[in-house]
């Protein structure tokens, strides 16, 4: 499945598939940027359904009690360490706060990734000579 030649992704809260130990699911995990600050949370992953790969964290953050809160997609190569109860992630609070703006109702998800991919510095995973993250890097 994909939309010329980027596949398509979906939610993994909207899919079939499920992780395959529940360790590497980290939705509802508190995401700490590279500096230390806590600047929010995964509220899910986006899944690439026909390679069964988490591609992106959907990221809530900023706002105060749910009242202005955005939502950012994060590519996965961004996570540089997992624990119980966090996610870490290479970029800082700002680089997320400026990141492509998540839009539910977007027609081109193919442009969208792109912008994403191109805002934090890495090559897209449908290019050639992707080589996959270690995703999660998780360390009980």
């Amino acid at each position: 499945m994909s939309s010329g030649r980027i596949p398509v992704l979906k939610r993994i809260s909207d899919s079939q598939q499920v992780l395959t130990a529940a360790a590497d699911d980290v939705r509802g995990r508190k995401v700490i940027d590279r500096t230390g600050n806590e600047i929010g949370k995964v509220r899910d992953l986006l899944v690439d359904e026909g390679e069964h790969r988490v591609r992106f964290l959907l990221l809530e953050h900023g706002g105060f009690l749910g009242i202005g809160e955005r939502k950012s997609y994060v590519p996965v190569e961004a996570v540089a360490d997992v624990t119980e109860n966090r996610v870490h992630i290479d970029r800082t609070g700002e680089q997320v706060a400026d990141a492509p703006r998540y839009d539910p109702e977007l027609v081109d998800w193919g442009e969208y990734y792109e912008r994403v991919y191109s805002h934090y510095g890495y090559p897209p995973f449908w290019g050639p000579g992707y080589v996959y993250p270690p995703f999660p890097p998780h360390r009980p």
